[in-house]
């Protein structure tokens, strides 16, 4: 399986601009610029992009590690927190910040621990990235 984007760019560095697209169409010249990367204007950054990856990959390799156990959850919530860090002259992702809160019937603190953790270093983009990766899980009682 192979899965594609495109990223197109006009200009210099700080004041250039670009976008983003992908062959599923959920990204269609989606914009991208310094100012959206480091200043909080609207559009997108790739690091914003890397979260999202991580958090729905290890979401969904958590979902298939609980029904292998026999578990089926009411609902799976994850943030994914990357930080961005200054390194030499350019910059570096340190860091992959899981958030899980899960809501799932008949599973005990024990069992939640082992099979989300196994769903973390499992997670094809867990192993992808080359940063420090937590992981903070909370069960609904």
């Amino acid at each position: 399986m192979i899965r594609k984007a495109h990223a197109e760019w006009r200009g210099t560095g700080k004041d250039g601009n670009g976008d983003l697209s992908t062959d599923s169409g959920v990204l269609s010249k989606t914009a991208y610029s310094f100012r959206t990367r480091f200043q909080g204007e609207k559009g997108t950054n790739p690091e914003e992009l890397i979260a999202a990856a991580h958090a729905g990959c290890f979401t969904m390799a958590l979902a298939f590690q609980l029904q292998t156990a026999g578990f089926t959850p009411t609902s799976l919530s994850t943030e994914a927190a990357v930080s961005l860090d200054q390194e030499g002259a350019g910059f570096k992702i340190s860091k992959s910040a899981l958030t899980l809160v899960a809501d799932v019937p008949g599973l005990d603190q024990a069992t939640f621990d082992k099979l989300a953790e196994a769903a973390e270093k499992g997670c094809p983009v867990s192993k992808v990235l080359n940063a420090e990766i937590t992981l903070t899980k909370t069960l609904k009682k």
